[in-house]
């Protein structure tokens, strides 16, 4: 296992979801297929999982000024993938809080 590193809960993906309310997102890792996406989120949760979608982002360039000059570094690329369930299914993330 170990394919979703964690779930996307953003204002972007909020509002994915709240037109579709069986959409989810997750960032995954890079070398992660479709089939094995979709093995692990029906094992994790228990939902049936209808269709995956995939895209790669790249990292991105960030600079930030401090008083001992500037510092310049780079964000991690990451694969972000979107679930659509099974019509009445859902995903509560915040269950146990």
């Amino acid at each position: 296992m170990g394919i979703i590193i964690k779930p996307l809960v953003t204002e972007k993906m909020t509002a994915i979801t709240d037109k579709a309310n069986n959409r989810f997102g997750f960032v995954v890792r890079p070398e992660a297929n479709k089939l094995e996406i979709k093995k692990e989120i029906e094992a994790l949760y228990n939902v049936t999982v209808v269709d995956v979608n995939t895209m790669r982002y790249d990292g991105k360039n960030k600079s930030r000024y401090t008083r001992a000059g500037i510092i310049n570094g780079r964000k991690s690329a990451f694969k972000k993938a979107i679930v659509t369930l099974k019509e009445g299914d859902t995903i509560d993330f915040y269950s146990n809080i």
